[in-house]
């Protein structure tokens, strides 16, 4: 159940503030009465709703009375102070993020190569992601159809969100498809996410009958490598990650003999 202490308010200032409501002008012992506030507190808990603008002093009463301000303009000012707080906290939280980039430094590379797997139909799009906003400098990357499930529209205008921010780095993006995801993809060569993309000139893809996987390969040293469901081929089953250069070299190599065999996708 929502509260006034949600938007701000101790616990006694809820008090006071909804008791100022209910029992219209109101001195601060007769307001201690009818509330839980302690008359010990009241005139401090008083002097900070009024300090809010939710209560007003009729001072030239004897003993001074208060009364509650209009709780929709209340309710206003209550937000609208939780925003500028909630603002200034997300500022704060940036500024400590910025200054810890600076701080923290990529972690070298392994003099051996390392890789996780990860399990699970939802995970391609999601690490294919994380590859490239990990890029700085290429992304050659391999698709041979589109797992079953995916919804298409939505997956291709997120990764295409995610290249364009890739480009705008100036990392070199090349992608290379099968005739069989154009099948199953019939308007991928007028798809508005492609124009947008061949707009950069750090960006060239292409269509090869060479292909029969997917994978990504990332600034020459990480391979994201999706796998298909050996039961299931048409469903994708899991992502394995490798970070090792002599690797990422050998598919990169493969790479470029099915790049240089392949023709441009024409829009």
């Amino acid at each position: 159940m929502s509260d006034l202490t949600d938007l701000g308010l101790s616990k006694y200032e809820a008090e006071a503030y909804r008791a100022l409501v209910d029992a219209g002008p109101a001195t601060a012992r007769e307001l201690s009465e009818t509330s839980d506030v302690p008359m010990g507190r009241i005139y401090d808990v008083l002097g900070s709703i009024e300090s809010r603008q939710l209560a007003r002093s009729q001072d030239a009463s004897r003993p001074k009375k208060y009364v509650a301000v209009d709780p929709d303009a209340a309710l206003d000012r209550l937000l609208a102070a939780r925003e500028r707080e909630l603002d200034a906290e997300a500022d704060q939280y940036a500024t400590v993020a910025d200054e810890l980039r600076g701080e923290l430094a990529r972690p070298p590379e392994p003099d051996e190569g390392y890789w996780t797997a990860e399990v699970g139909a939802d995970v391609a799009i999601e690490r294919l992601v994380e590859c490239i906003d990990d890029a700085d400098e290429s992304i050659h990357s391999v698709s041979h159809t589109v797992p079953a499930g995916v919804d298409v529209d939505a997956a291709s205008n997120r990764i295409a969100d995610h290249l364009v921010d890739a480009l705008e780095r100036d990392v070199t993006v090349r992608f290379l498809a099968s005739p069989a995801l154009l099948e199953d993809v019939p308007d991928a060569a007028g798809d508005p996410s492609l124009s947008l993309l061949e707009e950069y000139e750090n960006f060239e893809a292409r269509v090869g009958d060479s292909v029969h996987g997917d994978v990504t390969i990332v600034d020459g040293v990480e391979v994201c490598l999706d796998l298909r469901n050996p039961i299931a081929p048409e469903e994708a089953f899991a992502v394995i990650d490798l970070t090792d250069p002599s690797f990422a070299t050998s598919v990169r190599e493969a790479f470029d003999r099915g790049w240089e065999a392949a023709d441009p996708i024409e829009g």
